[in-house]
């Protein structure tokens, strides 16, 4: 039955519907897919595998006429060849090739003809124009229907479709909705009674402000810019070193939360070293570029390393910022994208000034950390060394002036001019050779302790070599403890770049380039491999200009498309990592070029982009949908219903700890370690590495502070980004090994028994009054009457299996190290438990609805 909003709007939607003239075949939308699917292979960018000197990517080739035989007559299916070709019986004539896998479909063929009796209008990729701003379609509809512009371009596609709007969301669930969308953990009780008791027509708005404003808004969407960011705690490969990263981390967390617009943030993280006078928080934010995987094993080519750090940073680049496929174009020309070889190391040659070496030395700080950094040490970890150095002064000093009798030597004359240190067998003659407030190699001290010890026996000195190794390890261990983070450089004489073979560090050839934008956006250079003139090239501050400026039609359009994927769950272009010619097209064009255009002219503004999603009514409206919506739209990209889909697995987790009354809210810090099964690092890394376990409130710090060790990430985090390249869009899945994690897993089994001590030492007195509460806490509603009634027959089920195994029962009511109220009965407490990690595993719980 439909409500009545819908039958207030579907009138006049369907007329709308019915009295639109019939659209004209749209050549982006329809024809330039099957060209790119079954024919840019053979006859598209790529020269390497071209076949007959034809190019069906452009209007030159798709129109041309040689030998009296036209590719593409307009007008005339039966004068063009493309058309005889599709339809031949011939196989050696017949197009694709009977070889090849992909086939035309009767109704591609159908279409290709209409069009080109249609005239073959032309037109290039949507993606590759500038994004003009179309006006809202007029749609006659109720406010609530209508809230603003992005409500009007989808009534006007649910016209097309003859569908109707679903009305708003129940105030709670919309609520739990915005709050999890905007924070990522859920409202309060309290905060689901304030907004229901505000009566005023802007509540929500009111609510929504108060989101954005808080400081969880910003830990809750630096997640999904860490996956673009590749962040983790260690470098990866066998390895697997830590580092220092996570006051980057803290950063994107800072920038986010005071609304730094998307132009200054794309800046500073690309370029932030090179902006004039750069601040020490702008050299920071450039450490977006290393966050990369680092391979410094024993035997690994540094050249060969850092060529491929670059290849990541380029990769990486395209992807974050225009939404291509640009790792095609490392080996060849793309095969689909008008993105040539030279392009793609036009782009390398911006990334390839910096002064990594690809050297896994010259950190100095943790083993991890590749120079260039920033040494961002605090007063006591700055004064930890000073002490640790000063130490080893004070017994260099002892060690000189004992060295004076042991070594003798004219007045002044260093240890290596004495006739007795020159007998020194093996390193130790090297290792005296040096002042010994400079002797920093512990292996040679390590050497001269067994042979003045046992081959030239002196006690006094020996005391005195053990003092110094002491010495030397305190200092290293107190350097280690500095905080340095990785950022970018720039070198003051550039390297040349070439394109190299395959993309092989090796073999390069003689093709020079210069860095500069993908030659497609140089109009002024059509045709043209590369900027030929020094004074044209690009640096990464220009690079980042360029990319947030109108030359660059992407840059917005796949922020915006980012923004709504996170909020619906599937972004207007579905595959948010392509927007080539292979992508998907936009299920609302006019509507992604609309959101983009004012994303713009907001100023970058993030958190007004995101407001302006969240209070449209096609964001508010209910995720209830009839059986026959679902099978017509199951992805939900007509929007005919509000969004619903599983929480990412990071964001289950902080709401079990915040339904508990566990989350600690504390921001930003090194990363914690919270509970983890045993032996999970040893396995990964040959018993090299072992988990450490935090204890105390970090055990419940947010999941974005969880440590994040490459090769192995946390082990509750099922569903996430790997953290080893860039991910725009982290796979959804459904297996039995997520609810082994959520039933099962220290924090979640530990957050229901704290949930039930809650409920069980609470201000309810009742199993009614208590299973209200911990549902309410965990769904923001009531539980319905027939809800209730399974949840009570299933409590006294628990009561009756615990009550007969109480050692069961004492083991689960005491899960997890929150300490246990006293006077809590044991069945009792274990039985809530289980019925609170149910609730929790609730459906409804683990989505947002």
């Amino acid at each position: 039955m439909l409500s009545p909003l819908a039958r207030l709007i579907l009138p006049a939607l369907v007329a709308a519907a019915v009295t639109r003239a019939a659209e004209p075949i749209d050549f982006n939308r329809q024809i330039l897919p099957i060209l790119s699917d079954a024919c840019f292979h053979c006859h598209g960018p790529d020269a390497a595998t071209r076949e007959a000197k034809l190019r069906l990517d452009q209007r030159e080739g798709l129109f041309r006429t040689r030998d009296d035989i036209t590719v593409v007559a307009p007008g005339h299916p039966e004068k063009s060849e493309l058309f005889h070709r599709i339809t031949s019986k011939e196989d050696d004539e017949v197009m694709p090739p009977r070889k090849v896998a992909r086939r035309l479909k009767p109704a591609e063929i159908d279409l290709l003809k209409k069009w080109i009796a249609a005239g073959a209008p032309w037109g290039t990729h949507w993606a590759f124009s500038k994004p003009e701003r179309p006006a809202p379609p007029r749609i006659h509809a109720p406010p609530a229907a209508n809230r603003n512009p992005i409500d009007a371009f989808v009534l006007a596609k649910l016209a097309q479709e003859k569908l109707s709007p679903a009305p708003e969301a129940e105030p709670a669930t919309l609520l739990r909705r915005v709050s999890l969308d905007l924070t990522g953990v859920p409202p309060t009780p309290a905060e689901v009674d304030a907004f229901l008791a505000d009566k005023s027509p802007d509540a929500y708005g009111r609510a929504v402000d108060r989101l954005l404003a808080s400081p969880r808004y910003g830990e809750r969407w630096a997640w999904d810019w860490l996956d673009l960011a590749r962040y983790a705690d260690t470098s990866g490969f066998q390895g697997d070193p830590e580092r220092t990263m996570w006051p980057w981390r803290d950063w994107v967390v800072n920038a986010l939360n005071a609304n730094m617009p998307y132009d200054q943030f794309t800046l500073e993280q690309l370029a932030g070293d090179l902006l004039p006078e750069a601040t020490r928080d702008q050299k920071l934010a450039s450490g977006f570029h290393r966050n990369n995987m680092f391979n410094g094993e024993g035997g690994r080519i540094a050249e060969e390393t850092r060529v491929e750090n670059v290849f990541d940073r380029v990769e990486t680049t395209a992807t974050v910022w225009m939404g291509l496929t640009f790792t095609c174009a490392r080996c060849h020309d793309h095969k689909f994208d008008p993105i040539k070889q030279t392009d793609y190391f036009a782009f390398y040659d911006i990334f390839n000034q910096m002064s990594e070496t690809g050297s896994a030395s010259g950190g100095g700080g943790r083993s991890g950390a590749v120079a260039p950094v920033l040494d961002l040490s605090t007063p006591a970890e700055a004064e930890a060394v000073r002490k640790a150095q000063a130490g080893i002064e004070a017994v260099a000093k002892e060690i000189e002036v004992f060295e004076l009798r042991k070594f003798p030597r004219e007045e002044g004359k260093p240890v290596a001019d004495s006739p007795a240190a020159q007998k020194l067998p093996g390193n130790l003659f090297a290792t005296h050779a040096r002042p010994a407030v400079n002797r920093r190699d512990l292996n040679g001290l390590l050497e001269a302790l067994p042979h003045f010890r046992d081959t030239e026996p002196d006690p006094d000195y020996v005391k005195l070599l053990q003092r110094h190794i002491a010495a030397i390890r305190a200092r290293d261990r107190a350097s280690n403890n500095i905080t340095k983070v990785m950022i970018m450089d720039e070198l003051p004489k550039k390297r040349d770049t070439f394109v190299l073979t395959r993309g092989n560090y090796e073999n390069k050839t003689d093709v020079k380039v210069l860095g500069a934008v993908p030659s497609m956006f140089r109009a002024h250079e059509a045709g043209a491999a590369a900027p030929s003139a020094e004074a044209t090239r690009l640096n990464r501050l220009d690079l980042a200009r360029w990319l947030i400026s109108p030359e660059n039609p992407l840059g917005a359009r796949t922020a915006v498309n980012r923004a709504w994927q996170a909020f619906f769950g599937t972004g207007l272009v579905k595959t948010a990592e392509d927007f080539g010619v292979q992508s998907e097209a936009p299920s609302h064009r006019e509507l992604l070029d609309w959101l983009a255009t004012e994303f713009v002219a907001s100023g970058w503004d993030v958190k007004k982009l995101h407001r302006l999603i969240v209070t449209s009514a096609t964001y508010r409206q209910s995720s209830k949908a009839s059986a026959a919506l679902r099978e017509r739209d199951p992805e939900n990209r007509l929007l005919a219903r509000g969004p619903r889909h599983r929480m990412p697995s990071w964001m289950i987790r902080d709401q079990a700890l915040a339904a508990a009354g566990l989350l600690n809210e504390t921001m930003g810090g090194p990363s914690v370690r919270p509970y983890q099964p045993a032996g999970i690092w040893e396995e990964a890394t040959f018993g090299k590495k072992s988990y450490q376990q935090d204890h105390g409130d970090a055990l419940y710090r947010r999941s974005l502070y969880v440590f994040w060790r490459r090769i192995v990430g946390p082990t509750s985090f099922f569903d996430a980004g790997a953290r080893q390249v860039c991910t725009v869009k982290v796979a959804r899945t459904n297996t039995p090994l997520h609810a082994l994690v959520t039933l099962n897993d220290p924090a979640f089994v530990e957050a229901a028994r704290v949930m039930a001590q809650r409920a069980l030492t609470g201000a309810a007195r009742t199993d009614s009054a208590r299973l209200d509460a911990v549902f309410r806490t965990a769904t923001s509603r009531l539980p319905t009457r027939e809800e209730k009634t399974i949840l009570t027959t299933r409590l006294a089920l628990l009561r009756g299996q615990f009550a007969a195994a109480p050692e069961e029962a004492h083991q689960l009511a005491g899960a997890g190290e929150f300490e246990r109220a006293e006077g809590v009965p044991v069945i009792e407490h274990a039985a809530w438990t289980s019925l609170c990690s149910l609730i929790l595993n609730l459906d409804e719980v683990l989505s947002t609805e």
